[in-house]
């Protein structure tokens, strides 16, 4: 062989390894690099073909508490009692995950999780008792008293199947009913792979669905002292620290969830959010809860981790001279409604007529909002929007109802 094809061979064989080594750097990470001894004892054979077809699944799966304690793929995907078992890749695993797979571990936190609003009530206040067993209901209603049995809502039937499916369900499927007997999902707050406290932390996880004229708890979380804090100092607050553990060095600034749910210096952690809420501030009008000494004083013991007496019990009192303001105006209105239709002056089934809507505006998006600022802190929430309309409306209320009168007395 010649000099020359010598040299030709070993430049093109050169050319090939060197392309071969750019090709193999341009291809993603997780193709080239070889996981940890401890990543594959934790997602065991599950990993080598995720990591290709999801990454993103596997690298948030490789960051949680799980896997930082070995729990692996199966653990959680293995089929719970109840629930349809299919063959993935010789592996049998749960056709759908639901709160049944969590409860195997964190049976504690599931069970405060079936006494809570977030559980069957969430899905009642849309479906009513569609769906749930009867023992479902009977259970529900011991802890939350006339928040499941109860109807669908009627506004589900008016706007239809589609506008509900995408939006009402897609934050009260929080509560649904599994076919395997469980109520809800964990990952509505967790999210599925990285299962993480320091997200269930944050406000904008729970403004998910708290937010909006007939919730608005994000609205004003933002606007009060507490939000604008944490906005400002959110980098400087550990959101990871264990919820039993959990110490105000680590929150100073307090969260949705630190005020509803955490155990902070030493109290009583709980997944039921509504454990320390003492009034129905929901409701049409608003009423004291059953537990409502006991609720309010778990409250007033977070607030004093950060708060004088004084500056609790003056916060209690103004809240609750805004409920009983907001009540004597729903009040008002509704006896206004009740005259209508005794009088037969207003007549057709709820919401056929404008001055439904308008009546429930002001009890369901007003007064609700004026409440929750009242609690919250959030001044413009009580005064601008909650107030200011309940007395706009209440005019324009009175002004249709005359009308509607005039219209009867003539015919």
């Amino acid at each position: 062989m010649s000099f020359r094809s010598v040299f030709i061979a070993v430049v093109i064989g050169f050319s090939l390894i060197v392309g071969a080594f750019l090709v193999n750097r341009a291809r993603p990470r997780v193709e080239t690099q070889q996981p940890t001894a401890d990543f594959v004892r934790a997602s065991g054979k599950c990993a080598e073909c995720h990591a290709r077809l999801q990454y993103a699944v596997v690298h948030e799966y490789e960051m949680s508490a799980h896997a930082r304690k070995g729990v692996n793929c199966l653990d959680c995907h293995q089929p719970a009692p109840g629930q349809e078992k299919m063959d993935h890749h010789g592996f049998v695993i749960a056709k759908h995950l639901t709160a049944g797979n969590c409860r195997s571990c964190h049976e504690q936190e599931y069970d405060e999780f079936l006494r809570s609003r977030h559980a069957a009530p969430a899905w009642a206040a849309v479906h009513g008792e569609q769906g749930l067993t009867p023992e479902e209901v009977s259970f529900s209603e011991t802890y939350q008293p006339g928040a499941t049995r109860r109807p669908a809502n009627i506004l589900a039937a008016h706007e239809g199947v589609t506008p509900i499916a995408g939006g009402c369900d897609q934050c009260h499927s929080v509560g649904k009913p599994n076919d395997d007997g469980t109520i809800g999902t964990c990952t509505a707050c967790h999210s599925r792979h990285t299962s993480s406290v320091e997200l269930a932390r944050l406000p904008s996880t729970c403004g998910q669905c708290h937010m909006g004229p007939d919730h608005s708890q994000m609205e004003i979380y933002d606007e009060s002292k507490h939000g604008i804090m944490f906005a400002a100092q959110r980098n400087l607050l550990n959101l990871k620290a264990p919820p039993r553990l959990l110490t105000t060095r680590d929150m100073w600034i307090p969260t949705c969830a630190t005020c509803h749910m955490s155990g902070l210096n030493g109290l009583k952690v709980t997944h039921d959010p509504s454990d320390r809420l003492s009034w129905f501030l929901a409701a049409e009008i608003s009423t004291k809860r059953p537990n409502y000494a006991r609720a309010q004083a778990a409250m007033r013991q977070v607030c004093e981790q950060c708060h004088t007496a004084a500056t609790i019990d003056r916060v209690y009192a103004q809240a609750e001279q805004q409920i009983a303001a907001t009540n004597d105006r729903v009040t008002h209105a509704k006896e206004i409604m009740a005259g209508l239709q005794a009088s037969g002056a207003r007549t057709g089934p709820p919401f056929s007529q404008p001055i439904d809507f308008l009546y429930f505006d002001l009890w369901h998006y007003d007064a609700r909002t004026s409440k929750h600022g009242a609690f919250m802190g959030g001044a413009d929430f009580v005064q601008w929007h909650g107030n200011y309309p309940m007395l706009e409306k209440t005019v324009e209320l009175e002004h249709m109802a005359a009308e509607l009168r005039r219209q009867h007395g003539g015919e």
